[in-house]
This record gives structure tokens, C-alpha cells and sequence, in this order.
């Protein structure tokens, strides 16, 4: 499937989908309490109003969702983050696993154009996602089928993300680097490149969702 990206401005910035429930009561106490601190002059609601403006502040700066000029490359990050381990699967693939920490911008983007032919659920544990036991924890569990064959995409939920919220049903149709979901803090993103794709980063190597390569030529 060609890619068929349209320039995206990088300055543009918008909220990510599915994070009203955490922002909105977020900034909405952030606001009484600073004008009632201003109404008021008092130093009581003061105190309440500076720790939650900048808990406002943290929030709308975690759930940021920028816009980005999608690389041209046959399979792309995606998640923002740091890889975490790159190692050959038992049927050939090689998963490259993204840790996200609350900083990283946690909206997810696909990897490949193609269709999502499943989007499965799986219950699990809450351990922070750098925890070799958060192969158990909650996830979403994604594949597409591409030019290249089925790619798997796991979303993964840390000791603080407890609400993984995809984007996009079984059956449609996406270009690479269009958005598939939010993971709410501090998490991990699996990529399963197909057998015979080297992949093109090593353990360390600090990724952009949509623009960071992740296979070899």
C-alpha cells in the first residue's frame, strides 16, 4: 500500500482523545480555587489553587498530542519513548519493546498503512512497564494486515496507566502514522516486525511516534 503523507505543521499541538475524564475535573478545580484565592485574597485557598494549576498544567502537558510529518520508511514507531529491548520471537519476528515514561507523549500511531484486522483486550496486572512481570499486565492487542504481512502492535499498561483507549474498530483502514490510541501515564508499546525485517534501533534509542524508523534496509 503507497504511503500518501500530507505535510503536518510540527507547531501544531492538540489534546489527545480520551483524556477528558482525567483533565476536565483536573482543570475545572484548578480554576475555582484560583479565583477563589483571588476573590478572596485568601492564603488557605491559595494554598489549594498552586499545587492544583500546576497539577492542571502536568495534565495538559502529558495528554498533548502533536502533530507530526510522518517518515516515509517501511515500518515506523509507534510510540514516543526509549527502547527498551530489542529480541528475536520464537516464530521468527523480532519484538522491539518502547517503554513511555509519564513524559513521553502517549498517543499511539500505526506502524504501517494497512487494516486492523483485530483489536482483543486482555485483562492483566499493573506492575510498572519496565518490570519483566508486565508481560502479564492489562493490554490491547493489535494486528494489521500490511504490504508486509501481519504486524502485531501491544499496548501495554504500567503501574500508573490503568486505561488503554483505542481509537479505531476492527475493519479499518489506516495510513502509517495515523493515531490508534491513548495509554494513560507511564506504559509500553511492542512492535512484532515480521520474520526477515531487521530492525533498525538498538536498546536505548529514544523513538518519535510516526517519524523514528524502526527497521533496517
Amino acid at each position: 500500500m503507497p504511503h500518501s503523507h500530507s505535510p503536518a505543521p510540527r507547531d501544531r499541538v492538540r489534546l489527545a482523545r480520551g483524556a477528558t475524564p482525567w483533565l476536565a475535573p483536573t482543570v475545572v478545580t484548578a480554576a475555582v480555587t484560583a479565583g477563589l484565592a483571588g476573590a478572596r485574597r485568601s492564603g488557605r485557598w491559595a494554598a489549594v489553587a498552586v499545587p492544583a494549576s500546576a497539577l492542571a498544567a502536568g495534565m495538559l502537558w502529558f495528554f498533548r498530542d502533536p502533530e507530526r510529518r510522518i517518515t516515509d520508511a517501511r515500518v515506523v514507531s509507534p510510540a514516543d519513548g526509549v527502547v527498551q529491548s530489542v529480541m528475536p520471537w520464537k516464530d521468527g519476528r523480532t519484538r522491539v519493546a518502547i517503554f513511555m515514561s509519564p513524559l513521553n507523549v502517549h498517543v499511539n500511531r500505526a506502524p504501517l498503512a494497512g487494516t486492523v484486522t483485530s483489536v482483543e483486550h486482555i485483562p492483566g496486572g499493573f506492575v510498572p512497564a519496565f518490570n519483566k512481570e508486565s508481560e502479564h499486565n492489562e493490554r490491547v492487542v493489535w494486528h494489521f494486515d500490511t504490504e508486509m504481512g501481519d504486524v502485531e502492535v501491544v499496548q501495554i499498561a504500567g503501574a500508573v496507566a490503568r486505561r488503554i483507549v483505542p481509537y479505531v474498530p476492527r475493519g479499518c483502514k489506516l495510513e502509517q502514522g495515523e493515531r490508534i490510541g491513548l495509554i494513560r501515564f507511564g506504559s509500553r508499546v511492542d512492535v512484532y516486525l515480521p520474520a526477515g525485517v531487521e530492525a533498525g534501533v538498538e536498546v536505548g534509542d529514544t523513538t518519535t511516534a510516526g517519524v523514528t524508523r524502526l527497521d533496517r534496509d
